[in-house]
């Protein structure tokens, strides 16, 4: 990877720091969920439908009572079985984003067969909503030496998927720039703080539900300590986890706490990632 070496990026039009808010659209994707409640159970499969059925909705018009924009990082088999919903995110004005069809375990994955998701993902986004997605986040949080290359190539422009920094990065593709990263981290995904399933267990260990005050206050004080050093954050939500009724007041305090502040850049993962490449590829 290559880092600027300015441990204070400069933002456009004199913003002191960057916001990409993100949001994974997963519904009932995964192994855990398709292979095995799809089937079998279909209590698993609404838990996960919940989330672009009835909670993408609500976030959609919190985002719009804030003005804020967002970016969705959809696996394009929920966006096969739920493309109304889909649409009435691009029609909000957000980015849509690429995150596996499936939602794959992409370390697991050789090239060729990421390579066959990426295509048949990119011909659903297409044929469904007329986009060709620039960004990517990997769907299980992790991938192999070869992604990052492949994904460049096949004509990705960025990738927020890693943790290796709070500022943007390039990844290498032979020695010359490839990928921007728009690293997150996992404290800022609400699985580790409001996620509890029974079956699959996830998060193991039992019931994790912090309190949801101090869920806000978490995520307000991680955003301000990001913008007072100039930083770039983004987050790593999910709707079917933190936007549902009682938690959709942490999401209220956290917008309205960025938007106590007139000196941040909020905006889409692709934009941020177009500006990196053009101020900092040198």
């Amino acid at each position: 990877m290559a880092r600027h070496l300015s441990a204070r990026p400069a933002w456009p039009e004199g913003y002191q720091s960057a916001v990409a808010l993100a949001f994974d659209l997963d519904g009932p994707t995964g192994d855990a969920m398709l292979n095995k409640s799809l089937k079998d159970n279909m209590r698993y499969f609404t838990e996960g439908s919940y989330g672009p059925f009835r909670a993408l909705p609500r976030l959609l018009d919190l985002l719009k009572k804030y003005q804020l924009s967002a970016t969705f990082f959809i696996p394009t088999w929920v966006l096969e079985h739920w493309p109304e919903r889909c649409e009435r995110i691009i029609e909000d004005g957000h980015e849509v984003a690429y995150h596996g069809h499936r939602h794959e375990v992409f370390i697991n994955c050789n090239s060729e067969q990421q390579l066959e998701i990426m295509e048949h993902s990119k011909a659903i986004f297409k044929q469904r909503l007329g986009v060709q997605p620039v960004g990517f986040r990997t769907p299980s949080g992790d991938w192999n030496s070869d992604t990052a290359k492949l994904l460049f190539e096949f004509g990705v422009q960025y990738s927020s998927s890693m943790r290796g920094d709070d500022r943007p990065y390039f990844h290498l593709n032979e020695g010359k720039v490839g990928l921007v990263e728009i690293p997150g981290r996992w404290d800022i995904d609400d699985y580790s703080a409001l996620a509890l399933f029974e079956l699959p267990s996830f998060p193991s260990g039992g019931d994790r539900i912090s309190p949801y005050q101090q869920v806000a206050s978490n995520w307000c004080h991680e955003f301000e300590g990001y913008h007072q050093q100039g930083l770039c954050w983004t987050t790593i939500l999910h709707p079917k986890v933190s936007a549902k009724p009682g938690r959709l007041k942490i999401l209220d305090t956290l917008f309205k706490q960025i938007r106590s502040h007139d000196d941040v850049w909020v905006s889409h993962c692709s934009q941020i990632a177009k500006w990196w490449r053009s101020n900092y590829d040198n």
